[in-house]
């Protein structure tokens, strides 16, 4: 296997005999000062078996989210190796940000309280730009930039709205209220859309019964209870 990237939570994987890509998810997670958030843009530790439990829940949100019709680059897994392989897709430097609430980043740039609720959601794009604090950019920065083709802004908008909805639904399931998410997406060749990355607590926020906060180790505990379960 050839290293193509080594980010925070996964690596970029290419096996140059068959041309197949893959992501191996790893244990580290993100967080700052002892404390595990996800989002933050720092690596805050590891925890053993995180990066299999990641693999797990990413592939059982990502074979939901196909079975509504939604398209993810997810074509399978290695369990025991912490790979998933996927569609090699160009994945531009952009999240797209759907908040239910206020909370995190969005509290500190606009002084606002947290938990303040959104109805529709709010939604936001931002550059994956870790030394400039990932800004938010407009459709016509990423038309400009080449990041995006015209109308693409507003298509993955449209589209996160919907795994939102199918998100909130199956962490309501667990009794946990979804606070907000991040998502990143790719085309292929033909411009076809499809989430990419990964669709574990490390890319939302969610509140239990009780107004907490469970960071991303123990959101991904409850959910690994319940697919164990099924």
């Amino acid at each position: 296997m050839k290293t193509i990237y080594n980010g925070k939570t996964k690596t970029v994987l290419t096996d140059e005999a068959t041309g197949d890509y893959y992501l191996l998810f790893k244990d580290d997670a993100t967080g700052e000062n002892g404390v595990f958030d996800p989002g933050s843009n720092y690596v805050g530790g590891s925890v053993a078996g995180k990066g299999k439990t990641g693999l797990i829940i990413s592939q059982y949100f990502f074979k939901l989210m196909e079975r509504y019709g939604i398209s993810t680059h997810y074509l399978g897994a290695d369990i025991e190796h912490n790979l998933m392989k996927v569609r090699n897709v160009f994945v531009p430097k952009l999240e797209f940000i759907l908040r239910y609430f206020t909370a995190g980043s969005m509290c500190r740039r606009f002084s606002l309280a947290q938990g303040i609720p959104f109805a529709p959601p709010y939604l936001e794009v931002t550059m994956k730009d870790d030394a400039n604090g990932d800004p938010l950019i407009s459709e016509r920065l990423c038309i400009l930039k080449g990041l995006l083709k015209e109308k693409e802004y507003d298509r993955i908008l449209n589209l996160l709205v919907k795994v939102g909805d199918i998100l909130k639904a199956e962490l309501n399931s667990l009794g946990l209220t979804l606070i907000d998410f991040k998502l990143e997406f790719g085309f292929d060749e033909e411009r076809n859309i499809y989430i990419s990355d990964e669709i574990t607590p490390d890319i939302w926020r969610v509140k239990d019964k009780d107004g907490n906060i469970p960071n991303q180790i123990d959101c991904a505990n409850l959910i690994m209870a319940k697919i164990s379960s099924n």
